[in-house]
């Protein structure tokens, strides 16, 4: 019977298969593409490349009726093929709500600093792998997550979704979480491409940037991410890049993306961002999202049209349906179909964004040693920031609305890119149960001489401070907003066992960082962060995290001390001119000369660890770096060693590049080998006429660091030879 029932099965399958072969498993995803796309009418063909808004735009449209509600979009099906609709989400934190007043309540991870500040592939893996799995329960099988745009701009109000200055550490790390998103059969999406590092004028500006710079930064970045996540889809961004907008940009999308990098998924735009039809489709760009953003539908009837006179040829067409359903089959969507109301493990999903932030989290300072957090405190005081009910979110699309509500409603904004949400983890109960012997006093801070009057007889102080920015709204200056400074200045005076948590999307400047005892960097920490707050003050969670963006000491010290553009006037076009090349972050600090508040790197432990036996070899072409690495204190703890490599005889850029990294836990006393491989692309210079990455003879140092101004980094010189590597670096 039960053979029977498998040979009827199995005859069933391959009647199915003759009918629909494009559902053959066996065959390859192009294969499997090329015959769907072949039995698809041209009617059927454009439904693909036209996304749908997944919520009411204003007076312009109603959302599609087959979208999820209040989503990011939808791009209609083939349901007489079998072919599932496409349902996109936002992003980089977890599952996201286009505004409604009965959103869906998701696990929000860390902001994407704080997880690359991890320096812990696992654990970007892991992350992405939660929010991938929440996605699929909701319903969406693609996931807008994968923002990878370098810190150029520390004052850039979206660098919370992406992942520091350093294209090695960016793209490896986002590459991670990227495939622990497509783990669950959800297509991740790379962005934004490229060069979009400001908010301020992003429909408008013109960003200038020469090739053999952007494919030694930005474009890098990207590189590297593909190369390791392969991606789905790629989005495209608003700006123009030497004039030309990203999304109808040749050499953006034909000749980078899918001629150098082999990129074999599609290109969307990001929503608002398509302004033509012939000259975007010819350019690469495969899908036009959220078509009510823009001003007509390009790639409806209009490219219907031009098709048909023959301004974009039938093959140009069939290859952009054909690069949508690549990526479906590819990567699990056709043969793995979504549905919403799924289950979702939130505490489990609560652990792994509870360990996200406490591993991200950067101890700047600890004077003395006032952290972590000592047993028979009589009193602590907790200042500032909501500390009383929550923790921080950053705002715009990515913001992933809490469960149980917002724990401090009603602040400004209130609508776009607001609201500001706190996720209800409030670090002052998860503190109070830590310290059941002590008083615990909250003070919201708005009063900074009653608050240095409540601080002044506490064993210890806490002063929360926060800087909320988010999409469309860069931050004004690198200054604590409201009076926070001259807050922590007058508690500071009045106590000096004060520490300072910031919750910030990124670097901000510290006049009073002379005057406090402690400083931990906490970042937008996610859906348990008050709970992982607390952890890493009271030394349960030993902090590892290390800075992946510099804390300037001033704003002159950046290239483009003021911000380029008018907030208050976003029409008028306006170029930014990216003269430091590929010199972002600490390269531009290296280059300069000038010493920043906190390097790149930076971050303190409750223990201490020792590096020696540095040696690097060569084999095969390759670099390989060993050493070893002694937690020479008290506790356990993990250490983020790190690699820079320095020319001695070419010319780089800027006198280092951070060429790998590890990171590791030791027990006390305890040692460990460790050995890096470097990519030899981070050896060379990129070669634009020939397309090629071009390593010079010579003698290069290698530098083992615990930042990148590490004096007393030890070092070993190794002779490389001459060699010239294609595009890939091979």
């Amino acid at each position: 019977m039960k053979l029977k029932l498998a040979i009827a099965l199995a005859l069933a399958a391959l009647s199915a298969h003759a009918a629909e072969p494009w559902m053959d498993k066996s065959l390859s995803a192009d294969q499997r593409a090329e015959l769907a796309l072949k039995a698809m009418t041209q009617e059927e063909k454009l439904k693909y490349v036209l996304g749908h808004f997944g919520s009411d735009f204003g007076n312009k449209t109603k959302k599609h009726p087959a979208a999820l509600p209040f989503s990011a979009g939808y791009i209609e099906g083939v349901p007489r093929l079998g072919l599932p609709a496409l349902f996109e989400t936002d992003a980089g934190l977890g599952v996201a709500t286009q505004a409604s007043k009965t959103p869906r309540e998701r696990t929000s991870l860390p902001s994407g600093l704080a997880t690359t500040a991890t320096w812990d592939r696992e654990l970007a893996y892991k992350g992405g792998a939660m929010i991938g799995s929440e996605a699929r329960a909701s319903g969406f099988n693609v996931m807008l997550a994968g923002g990878v745009n370098l810190l150029r701009e520390p004052r850039n109000g979206r660098n919370f979704e992406y992942a520091g200055e350093d294209p090695l550490l960016a793209g490896t790390m986002v590459a991670q979480q990227v495939k622990g998103i497509q783990s669950n059969h959800v297509i991740a999406t790379m962005k934004h491409y490229a060069v979009n590092d400001q908010e301020t004028g992003r429909f408008v500006l013109d960003a200038r940037l020469d090739d053999a710079s952007n494919r030694s930064s930005d474009l890098l970045a990207f590189q590297l991410l593909l190369e390791q996540a392969d991606p789905g889809s790629v989005m495209c961004s608003y700006n123009r890049l030497n004039g030309v907008y990203a999304c109808e940009n040749d050499y953006l999308l034909n000749q980078v993306l899918k001629k150098d990098w082999g990129f074999k998924g599609y290109v969307m735009t990001d929503w608002g961002a398509t302004h033509s039809t012939v000259e975007a489709a010819n350019a690469g760009l495969d899908q036009q999202s959220g078509w009510e953003f823009d001003k007509s539908q390009y790639f409806g009837g209009a490219l219907e049209e031009a098709v048909t006179n023959g301004h974009v040829s039938q093959a140009r067409l069939d290859n952009m349906v054909f690069r949508v359903l690549r990526s479906m089959f590819d990567k699990g969507v056709v043969d793995h179909p979504v549905k919403e109301g799924g289950t979702i493990d939130y505490a489990a999903h609560n652990l792994v964004s509870r360990t996200d932030a406490e591993e991200g989290m950067v101890l700047l300072k600890n004077a003395g040693n006032v952290l972590p957090l000592k047993a028979g405190a009589k009193k602590i005081v907790i200042i500032g920031a909501h500390a009383d009910v929550g923790v921080l979110a950053g705002g715009g699309s990515s913001l992933v609305y809490p469960i149980g509500g917002n724990a401090a409603p009603g602040i400004a904004p209130t609508s776009w890119p607001g609201p500001v949400v706190y996720h209800p983890s409030s670090p002052l109960k998860a503190i109070q149960a830590r310290a059941p012997g002590a008083k615990v006093v909250y003070n919201d801070g708005s009063d900074p001489a009653a608050s240095a009057r409540a601080a002044a007889d506490a064993d210890v102080v806490l002063v929360f401070a926060q800087q909320w920015v988010g999409e469309a709204l860069d931050a004004v200056s690198l200054a604590l907003p409201g009076n926070q400074d001259a807050l922590i200045g007058a508690v500071a005076k009045a106590n000096p066992k004060t520490v300072v948590v910031l919750e910030t999307s990124g670097p901000v400047l510290m006049p009073w960082v002379d005057q406090t005892a402690g400083i931990l960097q906490a970042w937008y920490s996610g859906t348990s962060g008050g709970e992982a707050i607390a952890r890493v003050l009271f030394g349960e969670v030993n902090p590892s995290g290390h800075l992946p963006a510099t804390f300037p000491a001033s704003e002159s010290q950046l290239p483009r001390p003021k911000l380029d553009g008018d907030p208050k006037n976003e029409a008028v076009r306006f170029t930014v001119n990216y003269h430091e090349g590929a010199a972002v972050g600490y390269k531009w600090f290296d280059l300069k000369g000038l010493k920043p508040l906190f390097p790149f790197g930076h971050g303190l432990s409750y223990t201490k660890f020792e590096y020696s036996g540095l040696a690097a070899s060569q084999k095969d072409g390759k670099l390989t770096v060993n050493f070893k690495i002694t937690n020479t204190g008290a506790v356990k703890g993990k250490d983020v060693p790190q690699l820079y490599v320095a020319p001695l005889n070419a010319k780089w850029e800027a006198p280092k590049r951070l060429a790998g990294w590890d990171k590791v836990e030791l027990a006390p006393g305890e040692s460990k080998q460790l050995s890096v491989t470097v990519d030899p692309r981070l050896l060379g210079t990129y070669d634009s006429a020939s397309k090629t990455w071009r390593i010079a003879k010579g003698g290069y140092k290698v530098l083992l660091a615990h930042d990148a101004a590490d004096s007393k980094a030890t070092s070993v010189t190794v002779q490389l030879l001459q060699r010239t590597l294609n595009v890939a670096g091979k």
